[in-house]
C-alpha cells in the first residue's frame, strides 16, 4: 500500500496540487474541491477545472491499487474525455466554411 500511496503522491504532484492538497488527499482521506487548471501528462496540456471534487479511491477491480477521481470519474477517463471534447470543437470550427467574399 505504501507504493500505492506514493504512487498516488507523485500523480498529485505532477497534476499540480500543493503539499496541503497532497495531504488531504492522502493522509487525511479527505475529498477536496478545486478551482484552476490541472496538468495532464498523457496529453501534454491543462484542462480548467471549476469547483470539481477530487477524492482517492480504492480501485473497484483491484483493491491494491488507489485510484483518483474527480467527481467520482477516475482522473485518466475524464482527462481523456475534456480532449475529446477539446478536439471536437477544434474540428468543428476548422468545418466551419469560410466568407470567401461578396456575391454578386
Amino acid at each position: 500500500m505504501l507504493r500505492e500511496m506514493l504512487r498516488m503522491e507523485k500523480l498529485c504532484a505532477t497534476i499540480g496540487f500543493t503539499k496541503e492538497m497532497i495531504e488531504s488527499l492522502l493522509t487525511k482521506k479527505e475529498a477536496i474541491r478545486c478551482n484552476g487548471r490541472i496538468y495532464s501528462e498523457e496529453h501534454r496540456r491543462k484542462f480548467d477545472i471549476k469547483n470539481d471534487i477530487f477524492k482517492v479511491e480504492q480501485s473497484p477491480t483491484d483493491s491494491s491499487k488507489l485510484v483518483l477521481t474527480i467527481n467520482k470519474q477516475p482522473i485518466g477517463d475524464w482527462f481523456k474525455e475534456q480532449f475529446g471534447k477539446l478536439r471536437h470543437s477544434i474540428q468543428r470550427t476548422l468545418s466551419e466554411p469560410k466568407n470567401r467574399g461578396i456575391k454578386l
